[in-house]
């Protein structure tokens, strides 16, 4: 019999209610897959015993014709998400035993349509990363190897890195993420998983441990864009709490998986043909083009001239927020605390040195010079006057074209250490992706072919914002053209 942890989001929620299968059943398989693939180093806290208890709800409810519409689907949460009673670090040991007594909102709304959760994922911390190497509890590991008999262990991408990993190795139904620059998009796509990253303010950002205001967001990782549709669903909506949320309704987003994409207009922006992209990424970015057209849809190139400022944009306005977001990190009230100082500013200075990894001091330390009286017209406020141009051109571009059509990473998945020593390089793989968070629109990846080593590669598209149902739509054709892809190594396997 197949295991229920071998099932889609969308299978596992159909066999629950058809009673083919119990939650505690699910639940119990997946935590065995954990404690198996343990090595992955995925899950920073498993909550075995709060999982069973609500799976047994769930069994319950179920039992009775009354599951919501993840009832007994066990999940991960990216432990950036504050879950009431558990633990939540953002990956970094100045908030290591910070128990908040309060739930995020998106948790807190899959919890009300019945979801299960399996515990906590790894990240880079407090998200700043590609690569999930800045994580205070170490690395996490990419279930996927090349095929050349290495075995070379392999990034699951940043910051989302748990979640794309726990997705792909099959240790959850689908998973939390957020997405600053590409947190959802570039780990799903060196997986092989799907990643969706919302409009700005399609999901409350209230009780997530806060990067960059203006750019963070929430969205899931899946195993496809179904499962991405179904998840979505449930964690989205307006909330009051969070003053950048953003009052609309929800629309059926799986109502939409399937529709045809006959008449759709996509873009290709000429300039993300990067000097010295791989090979194999212009052939996959034309195949998808391709497989567009013969889904009916109109292709078209479209320019985007400022998008070769987006990186450096990025790299100003995501350090100085998070720079001020992060002062509040200082001993005094939670997490860590240093054991030796003189007064409050050496509790602070010592606290922070020892609380805070090299990423994170080292975009902090930006975030403050370009908000410096000397620096702040020069850098700051250039940069977000560049920003929303960078907006307006999109705007324009929207006006002739339904979606955009762009790689998703500018390689495939690539060596633990390889990039660590040189930030600039790091940065380099939100190239395709930080341009979606500037403008605050949709986008996401889904999987779409193999490089030569064998390792997943990833298509993007994006919408315009609140439109992701046309977003789905684009992915799923994509989805359905690309056939299914090979499965990473049985991690839980005896």
């Amino acid at each position: 019999m197949t295991s229920p942890a071998d099932l889609t989001l969308a299978q596992l929620r159909d066999a629950l209610t058809k009673k083919e299968v119990s939650s505690r059943e699910a639940t119990d398989a997946y935590l065995s897959r954990i404690e198996k693939a343990d090595a992955l180093n995925a899950f920073v806290e498993v909550t075995a015993d709060k999982a069973r208890a609500m799976a047994d709800t769930a069994d319950a409810r179920l039992a009775k014709g009354e599951g919501g519409p993840l009832e007994g689907v066990p999940l991960g949460v990216k432990d950036l998400f504050c879950t009431e009673g558990v633990q939540t670090t953002a990956g970094s040991r100045i908030l290591e035993g910070f128990v908040p007594t309060y739930e995020s909102t998106v948790t807190s709304q899959l919890w009300r349509d019945g979801a299960v959760m399996l515990g906590k994922l790894n990240m880079d911390e407090f998200a700043m990363g590609s690569s999930n190497e800045t994580s205070y509890f170490g690395p996490v590991i990419n279930p996927w190897r090349r095929n050349d008999g290495s075995n070379a262990a392999l990034t699951p991408g940043g910051s989302s890195g748990g979640s794309s990993t726990a997705t792909a190795a099959r240790l959850c139904a689908a998973a939390t993420g957020t997405d600053t620059g590409g947190s959802i998009r570039q780990p799903a796509s060196v997986t092989g998983t799907v990643g969706v990253k919302p409009t700005y303010g399609r999901c409350s950002r209230w009780g997530i441990v806060a990067f960059a205001s203006s750019l963070d967001q929430a969205g899931p990782i899946a195993q496809d864009v179904r499962d991405a549709a179904i998840m979505l669903r449930s964690m989205a909506g307006h909330d009051p709490k969070d003053s950048t949320s953003i009052d609309r309704p929800v629309p059926d987003y799986e109502a939409a998986v399937g529709g045809s994409v006959k008449g759709l207009k996509v873009g290709v922006p000429k300039e993300y043909r990067l000097d010295g992209m791989p090979d194999e990424i212009e052939a996959l970015w034309s195949t998808g083009v391709q497989w567009m057209k013969e889904a009916g849809a109109e292709v078209v190139d479209i320019s985007l001239p400022l998008t070769k400022y987006a990186l450096p944009v990025y790299y100003i306005v995501a350090p100085a927020e998070a720079s001020s977001n992060l002062a509040r990190y200082d001993g005094v009230k939670y997490g860590h605390r240093a054991k030796e100082f003189t007064d409050i500013t050496s509790l602070y200075e010592n606290t922070r040195a020892e609380g805070f990894g090299d990423e994170v001091k080292r975009r902090v330390l930006i975030g403050t010079y370009v908000l410096s009286a000397g620096y702040y017209d020069a850098y700051y406020l250039r940069a977000q006057k560049v920003r929303k141009k960078i907006f307006d051109e999109f705007v324009e571009a929207f006006k002739s074209v339904d979606l955009i059509l762009t790689p998703s990473t500018p390689s495939a998945a690539f060596g633990l250490g390889e990039k660590m020593a040189d930030p600039v390089q790091m940065y380099l793989n939100d190239v395709f992706t930080v341009t979606g968070n500037l403008a605050g629109l949709p986008g996401g990846s889904v999987p779409a072919g193999l490089d030569a080593a064998g390792l997943p590669l990833g298509l993007q598209l994006l919408a315009r914002p609140f439109d992701e149902e046309t977003l789905f739509k684009g992915l799923a054709a994509l989805e359905a053209a690309a056939g299914q892809q090979c499965q990473p190594e049985n991690w839980w396997a005896a």
